[in-house]
């Protein structure tokens, strides 16, 4: 199945657009329509669109994100290649042990966001998950690029609720859902905070 297209923008484009129009904090993530974002530590969903989506979107910028996270990913992508990458660690000694290999080991999400005003890219920085990380950003973040992916999967983490002060401002598609090779239906939008933090 192909990707459904909209007219005059396709998904790389849009990610495009988001990198050009976003500066700040940013969180981005990807969950089910019942905002499941993992299960035991993993995503309960393979979307390779999501993940090159992801990839460019984060590229060249800081990215912030707990130890879980960081070990959730396999240690052949680890760093992420193209951004610092800030690991949030309560695990004192861990900065210093093979695991940690290409991260910048701090404390506290205030250390994370210290460390990263000095990174490269640093006019964007993006929250990656897991949900406490997210959960304490939520209100200091300006932007969330969030992809929703059309499924049932069940899991144990989830995404943090964007209340009353967070807009919708783009989509993709405007209406409906892009269709991933593989048959999986999703869409990527981007909320902005409209009341002040």
């Amino acid at each position: 199945m192909s990707t459904e297209k909209t007219p005059g923008v396709q998904p790389g484009d849009f990610t495009e657009q988001l990198r050009a129009s976003t500066t700040g904090l940013g969180l981005v993530w990807a969950q089910t329509s019942t905002g499941v974002i993992g299960k035991s530590g993993t995503m309960p969903w393979h979307l390779p669109e999501d993940l090159k989506h992801f990839s460019s979107l984060t590229a060249g910028h800081p990215v912030i994100m707990g130890r879980k996270t960081w070990e959730s990913f396999p240690e052949k992508f680890r760093p992420l290649p193209g951004r610092t990458n800030i690991v949030i660690t309560r695990q004192e000694a861990w900065g210093g042990t093979p695991a940690a290999a290409g991260a910048v080991a701090v404390r506290s999400l205030d250390d994370a966001l210290l460390e990263s005003q000095f990174a490269p890219g640093n006019e964007m920085v993006w929250i990656i998950g897991g949900g406490s990380i997210y959960a304490q950003a939520l209100d200091l973040a300006d932007v969330a690029v969030v992809t929703t992916i059309d499924t049932t999967a069940e899991g144990d983490t989830f995404a943090p609720e964007l209340g009353y002060e967070w807009a919708a401002s783009a989509s993709l598609p405007a209406n409906g859902w892009l269709t991933s090779a593989s048959g999986t239906r999703y869409r990527v939008t981007l909320w902005r905070r409209t009341e002040a933090k």
